[in-house]
């Protein structure tokens, strides 16, 4: 395996109103670039890979965003959450409780 993780960082667009809004509209984007910004500031890039991806179907708890191989979602997330992200989880291995989504896409804080 090339990578020890791989993170995709939801950033779809859905239409203005939609009901389940989007994760581009929510900061998706910015997401994306801070965690791509923070594993090149620590050397993390032969380890760690950051990519978009269109809808991860956790609209509802956007921004998201999924790391594999763990499997492990992440929503909402905001670039204010990356420096744990990547200590706790792309770094020391641990998930950062708070900010996943478990099971039938309800967030940790309400289950």
């Amino acid at each position: 395996m090339r990578f020890e993780r791989h993170v995709f960082v939801c950033e779809n667009r859905r239409p203005e109103g939609d009901r389940r809004g989007c994760c581009a509209a929510r900061g998706g984007l910015a997401l994306r670039e801070a965690l791509k910004a923070e594993v090149k500031r620590r050397g993390l890039q032969s380890r760690v890979r950051v990519n978009a991806a269109g809808c991860l179907d956790a609209c509802e708890h956007g921004p998201a965003l999924v790391v594999y191989p763990e499997g492990v979602w992440y929503g909402p997330v905001s670039a204010a959450d990356v420096l744990e992200i990547v200590d706790s989880h792309l770094v020391s291995g641990r998930p950062v409780e708070r900010l996943r989504i478990r099971a039938y896409g309800a967030p940790s804080a309400t289950t």
